[in-house]
């Protein structure tokens, strides 16, 4: 990772955070493919290569708080129209740090590329490999500014039984990087439960907005 967005990733992951002085931070997009807000504690980045001034008056116009601007459902609004781009919800952004040896669950790599779930996070991430459990899947990929990013999927029938924590947890053993993300939406409570049991940490909430 190496541009604007990269960086303060990688130093929001050691707990080094933009200043919490209610102010928004505009920087370009990381790659043609990735835009979208990142609100931190008392202060945002947005990530766009729309124009900084029209931004700047667009969160002006939608709030009378910079604290609560960027997550705006106007303001997201008017940036998807002005990018023509489209979102699917806010997540909250965790992240953990990598574990060594392998992960302690039995897994088999999915190599199929038209695979349901490879073929799907290929729209959002890039070098995407899959692993499955009995009951479950542990995807990696690099997303958002080259980062690693993990998801995890428990089929209904063995829900409640730790599988999703497990994977969440598998993930840190599998990633290249010396951390690994993920992305949790704050509805899905059970998602959010299994990767803070899983040793991620609340880092952001972060807006995607995607092209096409």
């Amino acid at each position: 990772m190496n541009d604007e967005v990269a960086r303060i990733l990688t130093a929001a992951a050691r707990g080094d955070f933009p200043p919490p002085d209610g102010t928004t931070t505009v920087v370009p997009q990381p790659g043609t493919r990735d835009a979208g807000v990142l609100a931190f504690t008392a202060h945002s980045v947005v990530f766009t290569d729309a124009d900084p001034e029209w931004v700047r008056a667009a969160l002006a116009a939608t709030s009378s708080d910079p604290l609560a601007a960027s997550m705006n459902p106007g303001f997201l609004m008017a940036l998807m129209t002005r990018t023509g781009r489209h979102m699917n919800t806010i997540d909250l952004l965790t992240v953990a740090d990598a574990l060594p040896g392998p992960p302690p669950l039995e897994l088999r790599e999915i190599v199929d590329p038209d695979h349901p779930r490879v073929a799907r996070a290929l729209k959002f991430r890039d070098e995407v490999r899959v692993w499955a459990a009995d009951g479950g899947l542990v995807v990696l990929g690099r997303g958002v500014a080259g980062r690693w990013e993990a998801a995890v999927e428990v089929d209904e029938e063995v829900r409640h039984r730790g599988l999703g924590r497990a994977l969440a947890a598998a993930a840190r053993h599998l990633t290249p990087d010396s951390v690994v993300w993920a992305q949790q939406s704050p509805g899905n409570a059970r998602s959010v439960r299994a990767f803070q049991a899983a040793g991620y940490r609340p880092v952001a909430s972060e807006a995607l907005l995607v092209a096409g």
